[in-house]
């Protein structure tokens, strides 16, 4: 199996930007926000249970899933964030799985916003950890996700801290600047890491 390189950081960390960084190298990229997109894609067997579940009030005028009138609602509620995530989190495993399976590549990036919550650093060769001050966090997620600034605290409250996170980190990147401003520098890193990564996959190849 190929050398899986687990990205997490919480919410507004710029996970998406460093992993297209990575993308640009050709380092396939497996993302669960999107495979999480696309299970509950319009006409989906999954979308149809949400919307008999919580109502047509999470469904855009073209019918499809309203993300934020969803994450409005079960960040209000745990029992309806519990019950949301014991429908998707199977089929959102499952298609991740495939696709790493899939993986024709030394290593692969898996984008993961919940690697350590959901217990999935074990499924891991190594961690690579976003990290950003809380401050800036909740600015940035909620001038992105037009999101009301106590839908993204509730977010926050329920990921692990960020003493947490680190302690995972085998790889930190770290994201508190601009982007505009920052990015030849995280640039850098990435393509700093990319080469150790190439080696680390080869090194398994190696031992295996």
């Amino acid at each position: 199996m190929t050398y899986v390189v687990g990205l997490t950081g919480g919410i507004g960390s710029g996970k998406s930007t460093i992993a297209d960084l990575f993308m640009e190298l050709g380092v396939p990229v497996i993302d669960a926000d999107v495979v999480a997109r696309q299970v509950v894609e319009k006409g989906s067997p999954l979308l149809a249970e949400i919307v008999n579940h919580f109502g047509d009030q999470i469904l855009t005028d073209s019918q499809e899933l309203d993300r934020r009138a969803l994450r409005q609602i079960v960040f209000a509620n745990e029992n309806e964030r519990q019950w949301l995530n014991n429908l998707l989190h199977p089929a959102i495993r499952t298609e991740m799985d495939k696709q790493l399976e899939n993986a024709d590549y030394p290593y692969v990036m898996w984008v993961v916003p919940l690697l350590i919550e959901n217990k999935l650093t074990s499924s891991c060769d190594r961690v690579l950890v976003i990290d950003v001050l809380p401050e800036i966090q909740l600015e940035r997620a909620s001038k992105r996700d037009q999101s009301k600034v106590e839908t993204i605290k509730q977010i926050m409250a329920s990921q692990v801290d960020r003493t947490t996170r680190l302690n995972y980190a085998d790889d930190i990147i770290e994201n508190n600047q601009d982007l505009v401003k920052g990015i030849e520098g995280i640039k850098q890193k990435v393509l700093q890491l990319h080469q150790h990564y190439l080696q680390f996959a080869k090194q398994k190849g190696n031992n295996a």
